[in-house]
């Protein structure tokens, strides 16, 4: 369709959410402004660890389905964004491995297993493997057994914004950092996209007088262990995650209570500790950077999709806590339904409904 048939879109906020939306709205013919009051990535989005990993196969679901959908478009999704900007994101496929600790947990995995072969439609699979197979990266040393999927991905967050950012540029989209949103409206704006993370949770409560979400503080890190091809690890709740640029990226913590959400302290060195006793080729692993922010986390966990109540033109996308980056073409090409051909294809979980006080 012409460029000039399509309507004007700004999106707010330079995340995972509003990038990605505003490529899939520039890949369709809008004409798109993005709008990012501090800079690309500045929030949760710029984190270190870029887990791409899925739900358990069992008990399917709607968003199940729909999780699993964005992964597989991950790849197609990544390598058009990277041959359109020449920018590389750092996705990568390279699957997960999980330990099993006990004969319950061994049950459960075969279990599931066997329901993947069925769910995840031959794309991907779910299965056991004897840990002494994998020599110097196997989660918690004796171990027997480890569950390895190869659905999960790893992305580096922080470079696939500017990725992102890099590709709409080069598609012609209007991207202007350090603007507030009261600054720089276009004249003849037909839709506005907001996907301001932690921030928009309060804007959303503010309007509804009730809470819908508030912003989660995470601490992470990145070492100086070079296994770029190797898959990550899931143990003892921290994702532990090879990155192509030769790091590999631990976290996290979920603090509900803080004093700055933007310090790292005592947590994120029991993260780090953690992390060595779950993978002893972490060993000691120098500590390069250390890593705090805010993740967007919706009362209900699910994101937050949809027209704004009350605000004709108005769209949200929010609430991506852990999982925005492996849901984002997903959720781009449902918001890009949305705004441009008005088909509501949001799956009812993620749709957007204000609390009343």
């Amino acid at each position: 369709m012409p460029l000039a048939s399509k309507p004007d879109v700004t999106v707010i906020g330079g995340g995972i959410f509003g990038l990605s939306c505003a490529w899939e709205l520039t890949r369709r013919g809008a004409r798109v402004r993005l709008r990012e009051a501090a800079r690309i990535g500045a929030g949760a989005s710029g984190g270190v660890v870029g887990a791409l990993a899925p739900h358990v196969p069992e008990r399917w679901t709607a968003v199940k389905a729909f999780q699993f959908d964005a992964l597989i478009a991950a790849e197609a999704f990544w390598r058009d964004v990277a041959q359109t900007g020449g920018y590389d994101p750092g996705y990568a496929r390279t699957g997960r491995l999980q330990p099993v600790a006990d004969d319950a947990a061994l049950e459960r995995a075969e279990a599931r297993g066997a329901a993947a072969d069925t769910l995840w439609q031959g794309k991907a699979r779910w299965s056991l493997r004897p840990a002494a197979e994998i020599t110097d990266w196997a989660p918690q040393t004796g171990v027997p057994w480890v569950i390895e999927d190869t659905l999960s991905a790893r992305i580096n967050p922080a470079r696939a914004c500017a990725a992102l950012a890099a590709a709409l540029r080069a598609r012609g989209a209007e991207i202007a950092e350090g603007v507030t949103d009261a600054e720089d409206r276009p004249a003849a704006q037909t839709s506005i996209l907001w996907a301001t993370g932690a921030a928009g949770l309060g804007a959303l409560s503010d309007a509804a007088g009730a809470e819908v979400g508030r912003g989660i503080k995470g601490q992470a890190a990145v070492l100086a262990l070079d296994r770029r091809t190797a898959p990550q690890i899931y143990a003892d709740g921290l994702h532990i995650v090879p990155h192509a640029d030769g790091t590999t990226a631990v976290g996290s913590t979920t603090e509900r209570d803080y004093d700055a959400h933007d310090a790292t302290d005592g947590l994120l060195d029991d993260v780090i500790a953690r992390a060595r006793v779950a993978v002893p080729a972490l060993g000691n692993a120098p500590v390069l950077r250390r890593w705090a922010g805010l993740r967007p986390r919706a009362r209900s966990r699910a994101p937050l999709l949809g027209p704004w109540p009350g605000r004709p033109g108005h769209f949200v996308a929010n609430g991506g806590f852990k999982i925005g980056f492996g849901m984002a073409p997903g959720i781009a090409r449902v918001m890009a339904d949305l705004v441009l051909d008005g088909e509501d294809r949001i799956p009812e979980e993620f749709r957007l409904v204000l609390p009343t006080a």
